[in-house]
């Protein structure tokens, strides 16, 4: 037997360190060559780590939370004579640990605006199963083997219901009913004072804290000009519902964010202050002459921000249908590197929870974010009389050291005079 010392391997990007996120394995415990054995974040990727070799665990480096520098003592196994030799040498000895473009996962902006950092599962250059890090915890889980799974994504890659299929499978039939059984009396339950004296510590790491860290450094550095106005949007309804009457059975139907992403780009033609990145490191504002429209996306891994990129160029139908699937590819962990960054502006909404006004933080580097309220009818005064319109509000945030209060209320106002007169929309020039 021989003693294999592994190190936290270079993790590419310049990472110098990488905070433990879970340990798939303990002290005690066997595993095999290529098996996933811890997962770590940098601050741009969620990264999991399998083993170079097989062999049973002498010691684990690290917490759930703890910081590991690149080239430390990660994990000690204890292998059988002749396997590959200890790695005793420098960091730089440790191969780099390559990307895998089919798990990219983004740590985004929501309803709160946080800015977005990308997270990418990786792998060291060994052949194995190909899934994403969600469905390797869940196999784990369940004590199912991914090797015996047959995956029916592109390239075998085993998908969210390749594992459901196989869990099914593998469960015990239901057995005919019989005669009951006797049933233990149940527990008494806890006394309602000693629950509610509980509480519960949850540590802060992984995505979680990436999303923290940003959303601070956001809101700390950035002085948020927020603005928020009122817009009927009864004409915009009428032609929303119209649309959607024209579908085919079973197409989506068009939501209130095409639109708006539509009338933004035509905004800001004349305020392209707005569609533009801060980059602090050399002091200087980029503006951009197309839009990359970065859409908040609420995922099970948390807030991230997928990118419609050159939204300038496409059609209502066109930008519903982009909307959609970069949305969904965040929401199922499918999304690339590329559909995960580059936004120029970000456009956020909470749909029927988005609450009359909220005041969303800006996605840095941008200098902009429209926030999209709840829609509903009330009672207004049109042309002196009393009636039902349907009212929206828009609430944005600007960098107002880069964006003038009045710029950020005009283009505001621009916005409004097109989602209000939406025939204005599809005017060219």
């Amino acid at each position: 037997m021989s003693r294999y010392v592994f190190k936290l391997p270079d993790l590419g990007e310049g990472t110098v360190e990488a905070e433990i996120v879970g340990w798939r394995v303990k002290p005690g415990d066997s595993v095999s060559e290529d098996e996933v054995i811890v997962e770590v974040m940098t601050d741009k990727a969620a990264v999991e780590v399998p083993s170079p070799v097989s062999g049973r665990v002498l010691s684990t480096t690290g917490a759930p939370g703890d910081m590991v520098p690149v080239g430390a003592e990660l994990i000690v196994l204890e292998t059988e004579a002749g396997a590959k030799a200890a790695s005793a040498g420098a960091a730089s000895a440790a191969p780099p640990v390559a990307a895998s473009a089919a798990a990219v996962r983004m740590a985004g902006n929501g309803a709160a605006g946080a800015p977005a950092g990308a997270a990418v599962a990786v792998a060291l250059p060994n052949a194995r199963v190909a899934t994403s890090p969600a469905i390797r915890r869940r196999a784990h889980e369940a004590g199912v083997d991914l090797r015996q799974v047959a995956g029916s994504g592109p390239n075998g890659r085993i998908v969210p219901k390749d594992l459901d299929a196989y869990v099914a499978r593998r469960a015990p039939p239901t057995p005919l009913r019989s005669a009951p059984k006797a049933v233990p009396a149940a527990r008494a339950p806890e006394p309602r004072a000693a629950l509610s004296a509980g509480t519960e510590e949850i540590k802060v790491i992984g995505l979680r804290r990436v999303i923290a860290q940003r959303m601070s450094e956001a809101k700390r550095n950035i002085p948020h000009f927020a603005y928020v106005e009122e817009l009927d949007v009864t004409e915009l309804e009428a032609l929303r519902r119209h649309l959607n009457g024209r579908l085919p059975a079973g197409a989506a139907p068009l939501t209130y964010l095409p639109f708006l992403a539509l009338a933004l780009v035509r905004v800001l033609r004349e305020f392209p202050q707005c569609n533009a990145h801060y980059d602090a490191e050399r002091g200087v504002i980029v503006r951009y002459a197309a839009v990359h429209l970065g859409v908040a996306t609420q995922t099970p891994d948390g807030l991230k921000v997928p990118v419609v990129h050159d939204a300038q160029g496409r059609t209502l139908w066109e930008l519903a249908a982009e909307i959609r699937r970069v949305s969904e590819a965040a929401r199922s962990n499918k999304a690339r590197r590329e559909e995960l960054s580059g936004s120029t502006i970000t456009i956020t909404s909470l749909g029927k929870l988005g609450g009359i006004a909220s005041t969303p933080i800006i996605n840095a580097p941008e200098v902009a974010i429209i926030g999209v309220n709840r829609a509903l009818e009330r009672p207004m005064v049109v042309d002196g009389a009393i009636a039902i319109r349907r009212t929206m509000n828009l609430s944005s945030s600007f960098d107002h050291r880069f964006v003038d209060g009045y710029d950020a209320a005009a283009m505001i106002q621009a916005l409004k005079e097109c989602l209000e007169h939406p025939a204005t929309i599809f005017m060219s020039g």
